[in-house]
């Protein structure tokens, strides 16, 4: 837990120390989806459509979007817009907007599994890929083979590439980004690929949804793709329940079928979203909230459903089982000479089971002489620049559960993770932090050591160090359990093969998907957005195409 101290640390100095933690104003161009967007209190208390997305997060977007080229959409999403707020679109606010959370319209709902180790997940449209890093890149081979899809591979190219005309930009190195691109070559992460989309063992650079000015563009700019006569998006939308319906019981085939969902807008109010013929309910509502929607309807577990009073439609065991997440690893360091901040631009992808990144903060602080000489030329900011490496491992395998602490659905769900309950995991993450005091003992690293009394040079560190004896597996393995905190890459809950089949069709319910990270039984390479992007799309084009052929 000792890096979730650092993290936290940095936070509070980030919002307490100052008061001037507010990211520099960009002025953006209005989104031209904005002009079907509208708070859920204008929507009628029922209508019909052809799909329903519930969550209009990375992948709901790109999902509704492509279904709106034909079909008549609604987007539920409980959040609101993430556009003219500055902390929000840039990345200096990229830790305010993790740390600085409330009841109602923050863009980030925080969450702490019963691991102990807190955690945050989208709230606003775009998902979160409105609050995370920016880092942009395809699956590994791995995924695609491993996720129980058939995948058509080139619909996966069209796919990726028609997100990344839209939001995906190469950045430029500076000096911190350029130090950890040269520490990890020095650490033997070779070869060294340049910038890339792709997956490719070594080092590169990868994309970032951040542009050249360092705003943010979201999952929310691909609606500006879609067809704006036939969606429209709710905001402020919280779904309560998928609404179910058995055919006729002297029906051979009789089943039950969603029809609807209900919601409810920021005033109490409840609506009626109702599907036509052949039109489908698609939960996108992510990792936490696809489960939690699918049990508050009354599917999964019969016995447990029951002890909450919650009517079974239809009994399956597998809802809420196998919850994923990666553990991140990290140590962070003052640095002796001022850097840029940045988030992840440079990543290591190794032979031993990890991934290697690194981001670097500069925090403003109002210092002693600030606060007693206001006005004189000792008032100036001072600035703190943290900089951290962090590695995550592949899979994981170690998996957890997820269960209702509610029935109210704006109540998180208890998760539980279980983080290197699988010994491959801890083997990886020892495999992997090792990499990283390798990478500290590069000569790139060197110039940002300071001088110590004695005549050398060392790091300054907050937070946990590496043990002395990285050699000593032991020690190294007890330091990835105390240390242990999140990349906020968690998946599984529904996952393909257990809860949903390869065309993300739930098991025994008609006219329901679900198309999301809730899906993944593995994390698809180094950072998932850009995966979960290209899933929207892909499923989208999937069923307008087997739609026309049947």
């Amino acid at each position: 837990m000792e890096s979730f101290i650092s993290f936290f640390y940095i936070a509070f100095l980030m919002i307490v120390c100052t008061g001037v933690c507010h990211a520099r104003l960009r002025p953006q161009a209005v989104p031209s989806y904005l002009k079907f967007v509208k708070n859920g209190t204008e929507f009628p208390s029922e209508e019909y459509y052809d799909y329903i997305v519930v969550g209009g997060g990375t992948a709901g977007c790109p999902l509704a979007a492509s279904l709106s080229q034909w079909y008549r959409v609604l987007v539920l999403e409980r959040g609101g817009v993430s556009h003219g707020k500055p902390n929000l679109m840039s990345q200096e606010g990229f830790l305010a907007t993790l740390t600085q959370v409330d009841a109602f319209d923050s863009p980030a709902q925080a969450f702490t599994s019963e691991d102990g180790v807190p955690n945050a997940r989208g709230r606003t449209l775009g998902g979160s890929s409105a609050i995370n890093a920016g880092f942009y890149s395809r699956a590994d081979p791995e995924f695609f083979a491993k996720s129980g899809v058939n995948w058509d591979l080139g619909m996966v190219n069209e796919s990726y590439e028609w997100v990344e005309k839209a939001i995906v930009f190469r950045p430029v190195l500076r000096k911190w980004q350029s130090a950890f691109k040269d520490g990890l070559l020095e650490a033997g992460i070779d070869p060294y690929n340049g910038f890339s989309l792709n997956h490719l063992m070594g080092t590169k650079i990868g994309g970032s949804t951040f542009d050249a000015t360092g705003a943010r563009h979201t999952a929310a700019d691909l609606l500006n793709y879609a067809n704006p006569a036939n969606i429209e998006v709710a905001l402020y939308a919280s779904v309560e329940r998928v609404l179910l319906a058995s055919t006729s019981s002297y029906l051979k085939n009789s089943k039950t079928t969603a029809i609807g969902v209900v919601y409810r807008d920021h005033k109490g109010q409840y609506h009626h979203a109702m599907v036509r013929e052949n039109g489908e309910v698609i939960l996108s509502a992510g990792a936490i909230g696809s489960p939690q929607l699918l049990l508050l309807s009354g599917i999964g577990p019969r016995h447990y459903l029951s002890s909450w009073g919650i009517p079974v439609s239809y009994n399956l065991p597998t809802v809420g089982q196998y919850m994923y997440d990666n553990p991140r690893n990290s140590i962070s360091f003052v640095p002796s000479i001022p850097l840029e901040h940045s988030l992840i631009e440079v990543v290591g992808i190794t032979k031993v089971g990890a991934y290697l990144e690194a981001a670097s903060n500069v925090i403003p602080f109002a210092s002693p002489a600030r606060s007693i000489f206001i006005n004189t030329p000792f008032s100036a900011p001072l600035y703190l620049t943290v900089a951290t490496l962090m590695e995550k491992i592949t899979g994981p395998l170690s998996t957890g559960s997820l269960r209702l602490a509610s029935v109210d659905v704006r109540v998180n769900p208890t998760v539980r993770f279980n983080y290197f309950s699988n010994p491959v995991d801890l083997e990886k993450c020892v495999n992997g932090t090792r990499k990283i005091g390798d990478v500290l003992r590069s000569s790139s690293m060197q110039v940002l050591k300071f001088n110590d009394w004695f005549g050398g040079r060392s790091f300054r560190f907050v937070g946990p160090q590496l043990p002395s004896r990285q050699s000593d597996y032991m020690q190294m393995a007890d330091f990835c359990k105390r240390s242990v905190s999140t990349i906020w890459h968690y998946h599984g809950g529904c996952v393909i093969g257990k809860v949903v089949d390869p065309h993300h069709r739930v098991f025994g319910i008609a006219a329901l998907r679900v198309v999301d990270g809730s899906t993944f039984s593995i994390s698809p390479g180094t950072n998932p957005q850009a995966t979960l992007m290209m899933l929207g799309r892909y499923v989208g084009l999937k069923i307008m195409r087997d739609r026309m052929r049947y």
